[in-house]
Order: structure tokens, then C-alpha cells, then sequence
């Protein structure tokens, strides 16, 4: 049954059977259901809790002398589901099959036990003078908002393909991380091995006592002499070899990849020192990371020390996708698609591309409205990390490669719309052409905008 059910949905039952085993109860009950619904609460659902004052502490007290007999005889094994709360998720996957959904949200499940006429949740709710009807009718209306697009229209996995034919060469074109890669391969061939690890990739950045990440890494317990000496204990490089053998090191190769995609995110048009350090941390791969370890870093906070001065630049490019990736989370996504970087240009306002389309009278309140048309919603606000479609890694692509033809140390705003108009089944290109707008005078103004500024 909860195969069909959304994470948020799945987080109540497994929050209500976390509830009932700490209450050591022998079954979970509809009570423990809504103690896990008033926990998962947010936007809406939240404000009608906050409407009548509720909170999961004033509910579990109006709840206790109830829920005290259901006491477990063995308190060893995991609580079971009661009838009554097995009807109650039953009743909720019908209330998602009856309202068009194809997964049961959270919502269902809230609807579901408010429409529990044989639980005690309407006794309790009734001495908060709790509205019944009236949230009932506020859920009802977000699940059809919710007719969930689900899944977003462009992809999002990254193929075996788009890794396997990225080529060594493209990730150390620029002049810092070609002299980095220089300083690496020395280290190789002066070492026993015959492939590109990670442990001569950060060697070779620790290398450069100049540079302002070896005193962030400095700063954070990590020296060059340090890792030489943590790299001279170790015996052999099994933990670099995790999969077919190429130029580097798999474990290596997939860092250097995910540097790439940092590097791309963070608005730059090259690999540099920094996005090497930021990807390993992310994958956490390798003899380099395992060293890392070992000298007992803070990863949060030397990921935090390297951004900072990265987000202190606040270029236009990494401006515009810190602001795709709060129109994700607005629109209660976990994935950023090309659309999120159309609402990106128009939001930081001052760059070409933004000149571009209000020229062409696209507004961004108009693209809001047309993108949630083809997206919907999907569930509340959540931290998890933001990942790409397939599209909208294809506009991070092509962007860099047209920054890197201007000589451009960054990605900007008219790379990225540039890169739009080439993708013609993105949802970013829909939703422009929905509002009056073609390829060929996007890239006529931006080509007019550019030659303006060059005069």
C-alpha cells in the first residue's frame, strides 16, 4: 500500500509508529496518526493548526488518558497498526484516488482522519473548537492544486553515458586548475602508481601555500605536511578503486565530474581549486576524503569557509541560481528545472538577458503563473538538496561552453537564455513561447543588448 504514498505521506506512518513504540503501546492508534500530522504540519496545514492554538505537546496531554490503557504486555516488539488505523490509511489512498492523485499525499491522510467518525481525534479537536468542516474544505482545495506533476515534465537522472564521455582534458582547461593538474601529474609519476588519484589532485592543491584555500584548508587542520604525512601511512589505494580503471582513479574521475557541476551551479565557467575540495565533500570518496577524516575537519564549516567567499562575489550567474533554487522550494520542489533559471534571469533584473525579455514584455508575475500551469506544486518546503533535470543540466552545459567562447571567467544571464533557446522541448522554452516569444528574437536581442554595452 505505501509504495503509492508521497515522502511526506510515508513520514506520518513511520512518525506514528515511532510514536506509539515511545509510548510503548502494543498498536498504533488513529491518536498516534494525528500526533505524527500535527509533527509533519507545514504551510497549511501548519497555519490551520496554529488558527485553533495546537501544538503536538497540547494534543498528546488532551490525548493521554485515553492513550494510557493502550499499554504494550511486550514492550520488545514493534507496535502493529489497529483496525482502526488501518482503515484510516485505506480511507486515505480512496480520498487520493477519489480527488485524481496518483499518490496519497499528506493531506489525504490528514483529510482522512478528520473524517474518522469511530477515533477519538474528534473529541479532542472539538474541546480546541476546532472547525472540522472548515479545514476540511482548505485541504481539499490544496490537494487539487497538488493534482501533482508529481514529476517533473524535463528528467533528472544522470546517465552512464554523461559520464562516461566527459573527457579529462575539459575538466582542467582553466589556468588554475591546469597548473594544479600539472602539479598532480608530477606527483603521479613520481610515485609508484600509474592513475590520477585524489590523493595527488588535493596534494597538489595543498601545493600552493599562496592561494586563499590552502588557508581556509590551513585554517580547518588541514596542511600540506599533514596530508603527506596521513598519505605516507597508507599502503596500498584499494578505497580509490571502486569501478573500471580510466585515466583517474574512478573514485577520482566521479570527483572531478561532480567539481564540474559545482562549478557550473556556482556560476563559473572553470573548475577551480574550490569546487575540487567542495565535490569531494559532497561524494565523501577516496584516499584524499579518508585522510580528511582522519585530521578530524568540520566538514560543515570548511564547506561553509569555502563558499563563503564564493557567495560573497554574489556573481550574476550564482545569483541567478541561488534564486531558482528558492523558486524550487516556493513551489515545494526538490528539483530545479530550466523554468527555475527563466524565473532566475528575471529576478536578479539587472542583467542583459532580464533587459531582453522585458523588452519583449515578459514579465516574471506572467512566467510564475504559466510555469506552476506546466509544474503544479509538490509538497511543502523541505531542506533536502536540490537536484537538476536533465534540461536544465544541458543549459548548465551549453552556458559554460558559450562563457568560455567570450573568455569569460563567469557564467551570465545571457548564456543561460542563449542556452534556453537551443533546448526547444524545455519547459523554460514553452513557457516563453506561451507568452509571445520565439528563439530567433530572444537571440536577436540579446546579440542587440550585447553590441549596446560594447559600444
Amino acid at each position: 500500500m505505501f509504495e503509492k504514498y508521497t515522502e511526506k505521506a510515508i513520514n506520518v506512518v513511520t512518525l506514528a509508529q515511532k510514536e506509539a513504540k515511545r509510548m510503548n503501546h502494543s498498536l498504533i492508534q488513529p491518536e498516534h496518526i494525528f500526533l505524527a500530522i500535527i509533527k509533519e504540519s507545514r504551510g497549511i496545514s501548519l497555519k490551520i493548526f496554529k488558527m485553533y492554538n495546537i501544538d503536538y505537546e497540547k494534543f498528546y496531554k488532551a490525548t493521554e488518558e485515553k492513550l494510557r490503557f493502550e499499554k504494550a504486555t511486550n514492550t520488545k516488539q514493534n507496535p502493529q497498526f489497529s483496525e482502526s488505523s488501518r482503515n484510516l490509511l485505506k480511507y486515505a489512498l480512496e480520498l487520493a484516488t477519489l480527488s485524481n492523485n496518483k499518490f496519497v499525499l499528506y493531506e489525504h491522510i490528514f483529510l482522512a482522519a478528520l473524517d474518522n467518525k469511530n477515533s477519538y481525534i474528534g473529541r479532542i479537536l472539538d474541546k480546541f473548537n476546532f472547525n472540522t468542516e472548515q479545514a476540511k474544505d482548505l485541504l481539499k482545495r490544496l490537494v487539487q492544486k497538488k493534482i501533482k506533476k508529481l514529476e517533473h515534465p524535463e528528467k533528472y537522472e544522470l546517465t552512464v553515458e554523461e559520464q562516461k564521455y566527459r573527457t579529462a582534458e575539459r575538466l582542467f582547461d582553466g589556468d588554475t586548475a591546469s597548473k594544479i593538474f600539472e602539479r598532480a601529474v608530477n606527483k603521479l609519476h613520481s610515485s609508484k602508481f600509474e592513475i590520477l588519484g585524489t590523493d595527488q589532485i588535493i596534494s597538489a592543491i595543498l601545493e600552493d601555500k599562496n592561494s586563499e584555500l590552502t588557508k581556509i584548508l590551513e585554517n580547518n587542520g588541514i596542511t600540506s605536511e599533514l596530508f603527506e604525512e596521513e598519505l605516507n601511512k597508507i599502503p596500498e589505494r584499494q578505497s580509490e578503486f571502486e569501478g573500471q580503471q580510466i585515466v583517474f582513479t574512478p573514485n577520482a574521475f566521479i570527483i572531478m565530474n561532480s567539481a564540474l557541476q559545482i562549478a557550473k551551479e556556482l556560476g563559473s565557467s572553470e573548475v577551480t581549486p574550490e569546487h575540487v575540495i567542495l565535490g569531494m565533500l559532497k561524494l565523501k570518496k577516496g584516499i584524499a576524503y579518508d585522510i580528511f577524516k582522519k585530521l578530524n575537519i568540520s566538514e560543515n564549516k570548511l564547506k561553509e569557509d569555502i563558499l563563503k567567499p564564493i557567495e560573497k562575489s554574489m556573481s550574476e550567474g550564482l545569483t541567478i541560481m541561488k534564486l531558482a533554487k528558492q523558486e524550487a522550494h516556493r513551489l515545494g520542489k526538490t528539483v530545479v528545472g530550466t523554468e527555475m533559471f527563466l524565473i532566475g534571469i528575471l529576478g536578479e533584473a539587472s542583467n542583459i538577458a532580464a533587459k531582453v525579455l522585458s523588452e519583449l514584455e515578459i514579465t516574471i508575475k506572467d512566467v510564475r503563473l504559466t510555469v506552476e500551469n506546466y509544474v503544479g506544486y509538490g509538497n511543502d518546503y523541505t531542506e533536502s538538496e536540490v537536484t537538476f533535470t536533465d534540461n536544465a543540466k544541458k543549459i548548465l552545459e551549453l552556458a559554460w561552453t558559450a562563457a568560455k567562447k567570450e573568455n569569460k571567467k563567469r557564467i551570465e544571464a545571457h548564456h543561460l537564455l542563449q542556452a534556453i533557446t537551443m533546448i526547444p522541448d524545455s519547459v523554460a522554452m514553452k513557457t516563453l513561447e506561451h507568452l509571445g516569444a520565439d528563439a530567433v528574437e530572444i537571440k536577436q536581442g540579446i546579440i542587440n543588448e550585447i553590441n549596446k554595452h560594447s559600444c
